[in-house]
This record gives C-alpha cells, structure tokens and sequence, in this order.
C-alpha cells in the first residue's frame, strides 16, 4: 500500500452504526457531539485567565509575558479558521472535527506537563489548532446532520452549550488554581477530548463519501463507449480552457496573521514585555504596512479571507466593529475582574465565582434574555439597548469599593452580562441579514474573525493599564474606557440600519 493510499485509508469517514443512523432522533446526538466541542472551545478561553498570576509566580514571568498563554492561542486560531474551513470541504468535516478533539486533547496534556512559559505558549498555539480544526466546522456539522425544521433550535442549543463553556470557566479555574495546582486547567481538557474523539466517531454523520469511484472498462482505441455522441469536426477556434478552481488565499492569511501578531507584540511590549527600548516603534508601523498590504492583497485575490466587497456591503462593516467591541468588552472584565477582586482581598475561588456572573448572565441573555424585553423590538433595538445596559454596568463596577469583595459587585457584572447578551446576537443576525444567503459562510467566519480579535483585545488591553497605573488604578481605567466604547457602540448600530 503506498502512502496515498494509506493516507485515504486514515482519513475515510466511517459511517455511523446502523442503529444509531436509523434511530429518528439520531441528529440531535450529532448536535450534542458539537455542542462538546463548543463548550471545551469556550471552557479553554475563559478558564486561562484565572491561572495568570499562579503562572507568574511558577515561571518568575511578568504579566506581560504570561498573557501570551492566551494571546499565541488566539492567534493561531484568527489565522487558520478560513484555511481550516477549506481543507475541510476537501478531507472531510467529520474527519476534521474528531481530529481536532486529538489534537486539542494531547496539547492540553502537554501543557500541563510544560517546564517553561515558552513550552506552554507552544502548546497552548497546538491547542489553537485544534479549536480551530474543531470550531470551522461546528456549524456545517449540524447543518448537515439536522433536518430543516430543527435548524434554529439545534443552532440555539449550540450556542447554550458555548455560553455554559463560557460561564463555567472562571469559577473552575479559580477553584483549580485554589484546591489543586495550575496544571489541572489544561488538563481537565484531556478526558472530555477523549469523550468527544468517541462521540464524533459513532455519533456524528459522514460529510465526504471517501469511497474509490468505479473504474470504467478498457476500450479498444477509436471505439466510443455506448451512447457517447459523436466528435464534433474541429474549427479554426481554439477550444476556451476550463476554468481553473480558486486557490486559498495564503499570502491574505499570512499577511493577516503578520499585521495582528505586530499589533499585538506592541501591545505587550508597552505593557512590560522584555523587548528591546525601539521595538514598539517599529512594531506598531509594521503592523499599519501589514494591514494595508492585506487590503491590497483581498482586493486582488480569487478568493480573498476577508472578501472586501462583502466589507464594503452597508451594514456589513460597522456590524463587524461591533462584534469586535462586543467580545473586547465581554473578555476584558474575565481578565482585569480577577485582578481587582484578589487585589481586594478575595480568594481565587472566590474571585472566580464572582466573575463568573458576567459570562453566565450573558449565556442568559443569548438564548432567552429577549423574554424580558417589549413585543416588537427591532435587532437594532435591542443593540442600542444591550450596549447601553453593558456600559452602564461596567462604570458601576469600575466605581464600586471592593473591600472585602462581596455578593454585591456581581450587580454590575450581571447587568453587563445580560447587556452584551442581547447586543452580541442581534448584531449578528444584523450582519448575517446584510450578507447574500450565498456568501453566508464567507460572512460568518468574518464575524468570527472578528469576535477572535476582540478577544485578543480583550486579552492585551488590560495588561497594558495595569502596568501603566498599577492593578487598582489602572484596572479602574481600562473599566471606564470600556464603558465609553460601549457607548461608542450605539451609533454604529444606527449606522447599520440606515445604510441597509
């Protein structure tokens, strides 16, 4: 057997079982599969940021250096969502989907055993590739495996599954870093991979029939096979070649990849990153170059990561600016609250749990927050509202005493929470309303994108206020300016629904 051969051979998707394929209710196991996924992707993003000050003191690393655990993570995932995608039209969405749990799973297992910060963050940039290898192909997956009618309840249940993931990791992780030790964050991944690698394989439908096509009979030379039609008699024009499929757009993706990695490097060196005095002077240019030659490349490419001309759609591009401020807003507090909380005085577990109301009233507010709202608001509506409620909510904690953190600094964090759960959706469905029905999936890993790099944000923003003015101050500052972005937030919804 040659490698060809035996690569197909390992890559096949097998068919599930016959009594779980005949069972009439088999897609909605397809859809919790996903939804494990779903919720290991988000467990591991918000968990991490509770282990920042144990993985300072363990490795003697500044804050600066360790917010790289999730930074490298979130990079590796912006850059391979689009290429994952593609690879998977090609090999198999099941196959890539279970691969992923692997691959995440044995990351995870390295991380804990890492004896250095560089080891880590190599292993938490592995584990990217696993979420991403796992979240571009979530949504085809239920697409696939579940009837038309179920399609808006099996979507909702993944996202309830996300945002549990979401809520859930704080108040594990500060009660692992409390009771157990830091490396129990990564490897509290390693048994639900496994669970999820098992599920994927008898649970989940094929997606590509790997099976080898028949190989026609031999011919005799000059014979035609039975029913051909005739050669037509050849003219002086020349026949037009068929038209060549587009190729993935590499260099948008490594200049994508470049320009958000510079940007980020300068962040984290103007918040204490050992880098030379002239770094941030030349990494902040860096990153402009990269980007408009990134512009520049979609322009011209066959099939560009960022399709300009869906950018340019009204609508389209201030909805993707919200969703980027909706995520820098929603993981900006998981990472200063903890610092805020523990300054005062709180316990981890403690600080952990406490945190732990934002994501949750945001899961909340996602699936079923719209109950408490009017009859007949608009998507719009309900953005300018969730805004506002989310601004509102994060200048009250950032003025609220935390002496003796107790029960009363979740208010502010609840009302943000549920803020940002109805301003998240709604400006996704604006978004996906803006795009035609056939670039849906470009759209959506748009809006992903977007939502990645507003984590990363998310992740860098606060580090850099509590190196300028201290953990108190300088948490303080950064809660007040997310506060005045919330609000910025508001005309740009209004913007969307003029312009489509």
């Amino acid at each position: 057997m040659n490698a060809t051969a035996l690569a197909a051979r390992l890559l096949a998707e097998r068919p599930r079982p016959r009594g779980v394929a005949g069972w009439r209710h088999a897609h909605w196991l397809a859809v919790g599969t996903v939804c494990l996924g779903a919720f290991l992707g988000q467990l591991d993003a918000s968990v991490v940021a509770l282990v920042y000050p144990a993985l300072g003191r363990h490795f003697d690393a500044g804050f600066a250096a360790v917010e790289w655990v999730s930074l490298a993570y979130l990079l590796v995932l912006v850059a391979l969502l689009a290429p994952i995608g593609w690879l998977s039209d090609l090999v198999g969405r099941k196959t890539m989907y279970i691969g992923g749990f692997a691959v995440f799973g044995l990351s995870s297992l390295g991380a804990g055993f890492a004896g250095g910060l560089g080891i880590l963050v190599a292993c938490r940039a592995v584990q990217a590739v696993g979420a991403a290898m796992m979240q571009a192909n979530s949504v085809a997956l239920v697409a696939r495996g579940v009837p038309g009618h179920a399609m808006r309840r099996a979507l909702g249940i993944q996202a309830a599954a996300q945002g549990l993931g979401l809520a859930l990791g704080p108040s594990l992780g500060g009660l692992l870093v409390e009771h157990a030790d830091w490396r129990w964050v990564f490897w509290v991944n390693v048994p639900i991979a496994v669970f999820g690698i098992l599920a994927g394989w008898y649970l989940l439908p094929r997606t590509r029939d790997c099976r080898a096509p028949a190989v026609p009979k031999p011919r005799t030379p000059g014979a035609r096979a039975p029913g051909a039609r005739a050669p037509k008699a050849r003219t002086g024009r020349a026949r037009r070649p068929a038209p060549r499929e587009a190729r993935f757009d590499l260099p948008g993706m490594l200049l994508l990849t470049g320009s958000t990695t510079a940007l980020l490097l300068a962040l984290s060196a103007a918040s204490g990153l050992p880098l030379p005095g002239w770094a941030v002077a030349v990494l902040l240019p860096a990153a402009g170059v990269l980007a408009l030659a990134l512009v520049r490349q979609e322009r011209r490419a066959a099939r560009p990561i960022l399709a300009p001309g869906l950018v340019n759609t009204p609508g389209v591009r201030s909805g993707l600016v919200v969703a980027l401020i909706g995520y820098l807003l929603l993981f900006c507090p998981l990472v200063i609250g903890p610092v805020l909380l523990t300054g005062a005085g709180a316990p981890v577990g403690r600080a952990g749990l406490l945190v732990t109301v934002l994501p949750a009233a945001f899961a909340v507010a996602a699936t079923v927050g719209g109950a408490l709202l009017p009859r007949g608001w608009s998507e719009v509506a309900r953005c300018r509202a969730g805004a506002l409620l989310a601004g509102l909510g994060l200048l009250l904690f950032a003025l609220l005493p935390l002496s003796g953190p107790g029960p009363a600094v979740a208010a502010p964090l609840l009302l943000a929470g549920y803020g940002l759960g109805l301003l998240l959706p709604a400006n996704n469905a604006l978004v996906m309303r803006a795009i035609p029905a056939e670039c849906s999936a470009v759209g959506g890993g748009m809006v992903n994108m977007a939502r990645s790099l507003g984590t990363a944000l998310g992740t860098a923003l606060p580090v850099l206020g509590v190196h300028l003015a201290g953990a108190e101050s300088g948490g303080r500052t950064v809660l007040l300016v997310l506060a005045g972005v919330a609000v910025a937030a508001v005309p740009l919804t209004r913007q969307a629904a003029v312009r489509r």
